[in-house]
């Protein structure tokens, strides 16, 4: 499988460290990233490659050559006038040939785990397929809005307007994409009569990507492994931080990953009993701090709720990701997120007016019984056996033999302090 790699930027925002170098030769911890990214590339099974450079592209040249000593071949296309960040795809169709191919942006850091990723695509029959996550920063962020099949249905910049709440889903840079997107693109673009191509600058997101939104053809892939911009001087200070520490070899799914499990009433959002409308949810104080914490752990952090009005037909599945959009929302607006969410709607008990009998049932997923926590594992690769469980409740202190977890703590409902002391002992002690 081809691998386009965009690596012809200039990096003008941390040329202050690196004033004479191309961004994808800048050293992380003694290695150039795109070396890095390479490498891990390699070590996956994905040896075929294709890089657009074009600022200092002699260096970039130079440095990696024909590729047999990172065990890839390497094909270069050289921008001798800027093209925009799609338009060397016009220019290579015959490189790239009739299959899809990922196309990577080397302005970012990244090591994640791509033969995941293509059988997500290949399991969705899209066009395109975009590597999405969340981040600590997705107020300033573009925002990838799609269906419960992960269905692309809105791409929103950051200059968009956005709705009042929304889930912290980003784009990273990172797609599979189908060729017969660049013939369908071409209807909409200015093309040069005698070449053929494109005239200009090509934009990928809004002239090739955004235009499929909403035709069924592009879907999110989810997925909480390290994909980040390191386009200033703290960012990348950051990077290779991360890098020294493992952090970002770490968080590839192809390695077991650990988790804290949090519970949501009471241990994120202020206890009201039954939560039934959205103006009643309200983060307790000090939870996007503890939740930071996680993030920069290492760990996932994953909440697992038991949510029996929806059984009860109290809340509608709409009005319940509203209130998890909510959720996703604040915790966005103080630098937190949460890497996935998963729901109990099933209520054993039967009698209640209005209630949806397809949900009256004794499941395998209402906690203590292990069956979310258990469905997590499964979708991010996760080692049970050193995760936690944070909750207010004996049902979550009781998951945690059920699905064989490290340990589970309760916390004091609504205390701030409570969380925060359970993160920072556990975790930094």
């Amino acid at each position: 499988m081809k691998v386009v790699i965009m690596a012809g930027g200039r990096g003008t925002r941390i040329a202050e460290l690196f004033p004479d170098i191309p961004k994808p030769l800048i050293p992380v911890d003694g290695m150039p990233i795109l070396e890095r990214e390479i490498r891990s590339l390699a070590s996956q099974g994905f040896k075929d490659l294709i890089l657009t450079v074009g600022y200092l592209a002699d260096k970039i040249i130079e440095y990696f050559g024909d590729g047999i000593q990172l065990g890839v071949k390497i094909d270069y296309f050289v921008e001798e006038t800027p093209l925009g960040n799609a338009g060397a795809l016009f220019r290579l169709k015959e490189k790239i040939g009739v299959e899809p191919f990922f196309l990577l942006n080397a302005d970012a850091a990244f090591d994640v785990d791509f033969n995941r990723m293509l059988d997500f695509h290949k399991k969705h029959e899209g066009l395109v397929t975009l590597f999405t996550h969340p981040n600590s920063h997705p107020y300033d962020s573009g925002l990838i809005i799609a269906d419960k099949e992960g269905c692309v249905e809105k791409w929103l910049s950051k200059e968009d307007e956005r709705p009042q709440w929304y889930n912290n889903r980003v784009n990273a840079g990172l797609h599979v994409i189908d060729p017969k997107v660049l013939e369908i693109s071409l209807k909409n673009l200015d093309i040069d009569q005698e070449t053929g191509f494109p005239k200009g600058k090509v934009d990928l997101d809004r002239q090739i990507l955004k235009p499929l939104c909403g035709t069924g053809k592009m879907f999110c892939y989810d997925s909480p492994e390290y994909v980040k911009d390191m386009g200033t001087p703290d960012r990348f200070h950051q990077v290779e931080a991360d890098y020294k520490n493992g952090v970002v070899q770490a968080k590839n799914l192809r390695n077991k990953q650990k988790a804290i499990f949090l519970d949501r009433d009471g241990t994120i959002n202020k206890y009201v009993g039954f939560l039934r409308n959205i103006d009643d949810f309200e983060l307790i104080e000090g939870v996007p701090e503890a939740i930071r914490l996680i993030n920069q752990s290492g760990y996932l952090a994953i909440v697992v709720t038991n949510q029996p009005v929806i059984a009860r037909g109290e809340v509608t599945w709409e009005e319940l990701h509203e209130i998890h959009k909510k959720m996703e929302t604040l915790l966005g607006e103080d630098g937190a997120y949460i890497d996935g969410i998963y729901i109990c709607p099933h209520h054993p008990d039967k009698g209640f007016e209005g209630e949806r009998p397809e949900y009256k049932f004794d499941c395998d997923c209402r906690k203590p019984k292990p069956g979310l926590l258990l469905q997590a594992a499964r979708d991010f690769n996760i080692d049970l056996s050193q995760s936690i469980m944070i909750g207010d409740s004996e049902r979550d202190r009781n998951v945690k033999d059920n699905a064989k977890l490290k340990e589970a703590f309760l916390v004091e409902t609504n205390s701030r302090n409570d969380l925060l002391d359970v993160i920072n002992r556990e975790l930094f002690n």
